[in-house]
């Protein structure tokens, strides 16, 4: 959301994720593919430290494949994250005949619940804005949301990088 604004392009972005998780979610749920959680893991966290590289990259001017073709990045990263979505159901233990419904209510609920904080977070930040540029000067309001992205791609990055490390580290344990 940080790299793509507009919210047609986010939709086709979390969609294009939803849909490439849904596919390896199935492969290994159903038993077609068996892919081994700890490094499933880290290669996630490694996926979100790139995110927060490319935030702060586009901020720079230095925009790449993630800003202009987000929902192919981010189909690429649904390709990965279904594996690990995989590990988390594998926990909950369904029984074998439930789980062609539980995939598929799981994407929907999965694309729903991501479209539905996607439009509760543009909708705050759209209020934030509108707000902000009632009481200040359009250009303080600007500069104080370029900054916050960059924020928050620092964030994402630093805990992501600790979770790359310690699941990592967790390989030689």
């Amino acid at each position: 959301m940080i790299l793509v604004r507009e919210w047609r392009r986010v939709a086709v972005t979390v969609t294009a994720f939803t849909i490439a998780h849904s596919i390896t979610l199935a492969a290994a749920t159903l038993g077609f593919v068996n892919v081994p959680g700890p490094p499933v893991e880290a290669t996630i966290a490694l996926s979100i430290v790139l995110v927060s590289v490319e935030i702060l990259n586009a901020r720079r001017g230095r925009p790449s494949l993630t800003a202009r073709l987000p929902w192919l990045v981010a189909f690429s990263f649904g390709l990965l994250h279904g594996f690990g979505f995989a590990g988390a159901l594998a926990e909950v233990g369904l029984p074998q005949h439930a789980i062609p419904v539980a995939l598929l209510f799981f994407n929907v609920g999965v694309e729903t619940g991501q479209l539905v904080f996607v439009a509760a977070v543009l909708s705050l930040i759209w209020l934030l804005r509108h707000a902000a540029s009632q009481l200040f000067a359009a250009a303080f309001v600007k500069r104080a949301f370029d900054r916050l992205d960059v924020t928050i791609a620092y964030g994402i990055g630093v805990v992501a990088a600790y979770w790359l490390i310690e699941r990592t580290t967790a390989f030689f344990a």
